[in-house]
């Protein structure tokens, strides 16, 4: 069953959340720390005083309720998701899946770009992951990207579309992995702006990695003691993290806002950027849907599953891969290449982890032509 569904989220729940921030107890820090331990001090009193004084998260519904919003019961589970059609001679539909610490929200910025091209446009199918968003919200284990994958196939199947594009960045590109792995037949091609967490290219006895992979594995783990310790709590004890994420207001905004900061291209400077509503929008729909535990433990799920690719298994559907100069860890193209079928690999001085928000244009561009090369 696929239903209209517009988002509208009580006055109530927003009334809280600004009474909330206003009462925030606010840590100490290193004079002139900055960003060094975590999100930086004074930047985080800015933007909440911003958040309670200013923002109107009415603004954000508007903007995601002038595209239609369907909620759809697959296998027993609802899925938020959002449905443009495009306006080229020849529409290919294609389906967008986020990551994490993100939403739907991360893709407003391309949908006006991808849906509007001459030659090759897209219908675009765009869901809230499981645990995300409006989606709902799995209470039992096993909601991990191979799921969402089957899903995210069973919803297309259901909007008549039996034939389709995927894409993906973060889990996102798990879940497009998964589903060009799980369903071949029914996808076009795959477009990846990262390489999934749970991919181990298959390596046979006699051989060895390159010089190249070898370093990317180093460099890997090196980024995981800097830069992972949200990780590691996540995918073990994310329980115990969402009781104060799930508490305070301010605390899931800095948890949230400090990868958005670390992760993407900007210079010292994050609302080079994020527009402080962009920020601010994406921490609110997590607040005001309580999803930050469903989102993480997905970090724990796909913790116990691996996309084991090699020369008897190797995902055939072609595959295009758009590297982003900051998008770190990215494994060279001869390690993605072992399990996937490279048809375009494109690297870009600029962008990182938030491609679809960054560069826009340079990522919709390379989807498009892209797909103009693998389909028939």
């Amino acid at each position: 069953m696929i239903r209209p569904f517009k988002i509208a989220v009580p006055r109530v729940i927003l009334d809280d959340l600004k009474f909330r921030i206003r009462n925030t107890r606010w840590p100490d820090e290193i004079k002139g720390s900055g960003w060094t331990f975590g999100a930086d001090l004074p930047y985080m009193k800015e933007l909440a005083e911003y958040w309670a004084q200013s923002y109107e998260w009415e603004k954000t519904e508007t903007d995601l309720n002038s595209y239609p919003n369907y909620i759809a019961t697959i296998n027993g589970y609802d899925i938020h998701f959002l449905h443009i059609k495009g306006n080229g001679r020849r529409n290919h539909p294609l389906i967008i899946t986020h990551g994490w610490p993100y939403s739907v929200l991360e893709m407003l910025r391309i949908i006006p770009i991808l849906t509007s091209e001459s030659e090759l446009s897209f219908d675009l199918v765009i869901p809230s992951m499981m645990g995300y968003g409006f989606s709902q919200k799995i209470t039992e284990p096993g909601c991990n990207t191979f799921l969402m994958a089957e899903l995210w196939y069973e919803l297309m199947i259901a909007l008549g579309y039996p034939r389709f594009g995927v894409q993906g960045g973060d889990f996102g590109a798990g879940v497009s992995a998964a589903m060009a792995f799980q369903h071949p037949e029914a996808v076009t091609g795959i477009h990846l702006n990262y390489i999934p967490g749970i991919y181990h290219p298959e390596i046979a006895e006699h051989e060895e990695l390159s010089l190249a992979e070898r370093e990317y594995i180093k460099a890997e783990d090196d980024w995981y003691m800097r830069e992972g310790g949200y990780s590691l709590q996540q995918r073990t004890r994310p329980l115990t993290l969402s009781y104060s994420l799930n508490d305070s207001p301010v605390g899931l905004c800095a948890w949230i806002v400090e990868k958005m900061y670390s992760w993407a291209d900007s210079g010292g400077n994050i609302e080079k950027v994020f527009t402080r509503d962009e920020l601010l929008s994406n921490v609110t729909l997590y607040w005001v849907t309580e999803t930050i535990h469903s989102s993480v433990r997905l970090y724990n799920e796909n913790s116990k599953i691996r996309l084991k690719l090699g020369s008897s298994n190797k995902i055939k559907v072609p595959a295009g891969i758009a590297r982003f100069r900051y998008e770190e860890p990215f494994p060279p193209r001869q390690y993605v290449e072992r399990g996937f079928t490279i048809l375009r690999w494109s690297e870009f001085p600029i962008g990182g982890h938030f491609p679809a928000i960054e560069q826009p244009k340079l990522l919709a561009d390379d989807i498009t032509e892209f797909f103009k090369t693998c389909l028939p």
